[in-house]
């Protein structure tokens, strides 16, 4: 897609602006936005519920597929970009897909495909530590987020802008609205109020294992170099991903640890190694049915890790020393949750981006770059709407067309590989392994399948 004249210098211009945009929520899709349209010089305020910018950080790595990295490219600044290339971890070198019994079904990788893995320069597959993400989307937007903003409802004036109200009683005025709010979102609660997100019932177990010279020699190979992906019997899966950092060091507080996460734990820690495990199945299998919905307590750490070692009781010994190895602080648990198909809705000053409109399992790993997609094409549509090019509410409902079609595809996709895992019994799991098998013996079908890993 290309992007509007005004944003291809990548510089701020000196341009007649009106529009005036305010986002909903400081997460991954709505940061981008933000960065994308300070790009191009179009005024934004991003009003973000938690404190401080580390109250609610999330530990693992996130993988930035080609089609992530070019929404990143196009929204941040060009420094800024080469500082988020510095700080990525190194990539992955394989994705193996193996048995409960460390039997190999297919490995898509190696140095046969490290070209893959290369891109060109900017449309590439990447791996970062959401921690560090978050700093590079916040890096220059001090003057743009503000925190401590619980968003309750917004109103719409009779000359089409919207106030925006919040739990401390302050309120914000703009042109635009846009819920970067998460699955949770309280905008689309308002908007779109027949717009569901659903519990699928199955839930995860995770942790991560920090990698010194000891650790390393008690994790298998296979998980040292890449991505393993296991579908077991009886509707239990695991996914295992290795976050190993860059040759880039920290820098201008990108990279490390910030100073407010000094006392908070190893969960928090974005200075070592480290290989990150998920455990997944329905509820009831895993026994995992209260504290999973906030209104309880949750499951401690080791209840979660003695519930995983009898899940993989009859497992490869390398499965359940992952589960050992894991730091205590780090074991948490997931209820997997997915979004419903939302009818056309009549386009106007209100949109959404991200999962506060197409949450999706995690079970293709795509959900971030469908959101940094979210915002490159909001961010270009406003910009024609800002230099006259179209109507606002026709360029917006220009950009919801687009993004309900990818949007909930992705969503499809992701919950239909969840279902693989979950819900496959004994003689679809038979078929599948012996397709993998088969495709692993065809060199030019294993190409295409890893050149398709990770797309929306």
């Amino acid at each position: 897609m290309n992007a509007p004249v005004r944003s291809l210098s990548g510089m701020a211009c000196a341009s007649q602006t009106s529009l005036h945009v305010i986002v909903i929520g400081g997460g991954i899709g709505g940061l981008c936005l933000a960065q994308g349209l300070k790009k191009v010089d179009v005024s934004v305020a991003v009003y973000e519920r938690d404190r401080t910018p580390t109250d609610r950080l999330q530990g693992y790595r996130v993988h930035i597929s080609p089609a992530g990295s070019r929404a990143l490219a196009a929204c941040l600044p060009a420094a800024l970009f080469e500082t988020f290339e510095r700080t990525c971890g190194k990539p992955a070198r394989a994705v193996h897909m193996l048995t409960e019994h460390m039997g190999r079904l297919i490995t898509l990788g190696g140095d046969r495909y490290a070209d893959l893995f290369a891109g060109d320069g900017v449309a590439k597959h990447r791996s970062v530590s959401r921690i560090t993400l978050r700093q590079v989307l916040l890096s220059g937007l001090d003057d743009v987020v503000h925190f401590g903003k619980a968003f309750t409802h917004y109103e719409k004036r009779a000359d089409g802008r919207i106030v925006a109200h919040f739990e401390d009683g302050s309120t914000a005025e703009g042109d635009v609205l846009v819920a970067a709010d998460g699955g949770g979102s309280r905008v689309r609660r308002q908007f779109l109020p027949d717009a569901e997100r659903i519990d699928t019932g199955v839930v995860a177990i995770a942790g991560k294992i920090f990698l010194d010279d000891e650790s390393r020699r008690r994790i298998a190979p296979e998980f040292l170099d890449g991505l393993a992906i296991v579908a077991a019997r009886h509707g239990f899966g695991m996914f295992v991903a290795i976050q190993e950092l860059g040759d880039g060091r920290a820098q201008d507080g990108i990279g490390g640890n910030d100073v407010a996460m000094a006392d908070a734990g190893n969960h928090f820690d974005n200075t070592r190694s480290y290989l990150m495990w998920a455990l997944s199945a329905q509820r009831e299998k895993l026994g995992l049915t209260a504290g999973l919905d906030g209104a309880a307590e949750p499951p401690d750490a080791e209840v979660l890790r003695a519930i995983a070692l009898r899940a993989m009781a009859r497992w490869d010994p390398a499965f359940r020393d992952l589960v050992r190895l894991a730091d205590r602080a780090t074991i948490s648990t997931i209820a997997i949750r997915t979004s419903a198909p939302v009818a056309p809705w009549q386009s106007e000053r209100v949109t959404l981006i991200g999962d506060a409109i197409h949450a999706m399992t995690p079970y293709r790993g795509i959900g971030a770059n469908v959101a940094l997609k979210d915002a490159v094409r909001l961010r270009d549509a406003l910009v024609r709407a800002d230099l006259g090019e179209a109507p606002l509410n026709e360029a917006i409902g220009g950009y919801e067309t687009e993004m309900r079609r990818y949007g909930f595809a992705a969503v499809r996709n992701s919950l239909k590989a969840m279902q693989q895992v979950t819900a496959q019994g004994p003689i679809g799991l038979a078929l599948s392994r012996a397709m993998f098998r088969l495709v692993d013996r065809l060199p030019p079908v294993k190409r295409l399948m890893f050149r398709r890993m990770g797309d929306e």
